[in-house]
């Protein structure tokens, strides 16, 4: 006789009050609420990607450690390769932050914002201390000050320009939260290309510092999932502890590394992006009982009774 087996009995308590994450797909109409490229893949840049594929074997795993991907994204960040680590999109890097430095422990959001640091602490066993935005969605100095300064913290996450206000946070802000905390703080800068100041300069100088970035939003890379690490190699060593040995598929790297060697292409997007956002909220803003908010990423937030 085959004992009763039950599937939810086994399931960790963390667990089974999440909901699976569920995205709808679309492909017929104007998708405006996931913030991605709008503009088809370059095809000079596509047709490049394709004959460097060629040479590439699929029967053969990827580069578990992205050398060539990294050498790029080094000529591109200025940071060391040693001080990068890829990933299949930042999700999956949240993840690893999660799982190497929070599981039992607890970490700081700035809230409202992007919903996979919730999601990923609660996968990881992570208690999210929320600490809620000012009405004009600007960072609460002070409040991420202390309760960064809690021991029992140990990551701090600011996005910014932020998910989902596009508010962006002064650079000197956040180098007030990495003197406050022995905490590691993550800068979050999926949009940061559109806006904002970047933290990257302060790499050489926090060793606590770490930087998201991902090729998803002013890159178009979206359907192929790649975002990066920026940090201190020691950092960077502890994290390796927990990623999966062939996390970024040859495609994703190939294309990745072929969007660093065109640069100029994207930065035109980015540059009609950044035109279009501006003329849009200039004409939000203009439309009587819509409240629009200032913004640094490729999105615009407003309130409205309608």
């Amino acid at each position: 006789m085959t004992k009763e087996f039950n599937a939810a009995a086994l399931v960790r308590e963390e667990i089974k009050s999440l909901a699976p994450y569920s995205a709808p797909y679309y492909p017929s109409f104007l998708k405006l609420d996931a913030n991605e490229n709008p503009y088809p893949f370059p095809q000079e840049v596509l047709e490049q990607v394709y004959r460097e594929m060629a040479a590439e074997g699929y029967n053969r795993y990827p580069d578990p450690m992205a050398v060539k991907l990294r050498e790029s994204l080094a000529a591109y960040t200025g940071v060391s390769p040693d001080g990068i680590m890829v990933g299949n999109g930042s999700d999956e890097l949240i993840l690893y932050l999660m799982l190497t430095f929070a599981t039992g422990a607890k970490f700081v959001v700035a809230s409202p914002s992007f919903v996979m640091y919730e999601l990923q602490g609660r996968i990881a066993s992570a208690q999210k201390v929320d600490v809620p935005r000012k009405s004009d969605f600007h960072l609460d100095l002070a409040a991420m000050q202390e309760a960064a300064s809690d021991p029992a913290v140990k990551l701090v996450i600011i996005c910014t320009p932020n998910n989902p206000t596009g508010t962006p946070t002064p650079r000197s802000e956040i180098e007030s939260i990495l003197q406050s905390t022995g905490a590691l703080v993550v800068v979050d800068e999926a949009y940061g290309e559109f806006g904002g100041e970047s933290c990257i300069p302060l790499l050489d100088r926090y060793p606590n510092l770490v930087v998201l970035k991902t090729l998803t939003k002013a890159f178009g890379l979206a359907g192929s999932r790649v975002g990066y690490v920026l940090a201190g190699a020691p950092v960077i060593n502890e994290l390796l502890r927990v990623k999966q040995p062939f996390n970024v598929n040859v495609f994703s790297q190939t294309a990745a590394r072929v969007i660093m060697s065109n640069l100029p292409v994207f930065q035109s997007r980015i540059a009609t992006i950044l035109k279009e956002r501006d003329r849009l909220f200039a004409a939000l803003t203009a439309v009587p009982g819509v409240e629009t908010f200032p913004t640094a990423a490729n999105f615009i937030l407003f309130r409205t009774a309608l």
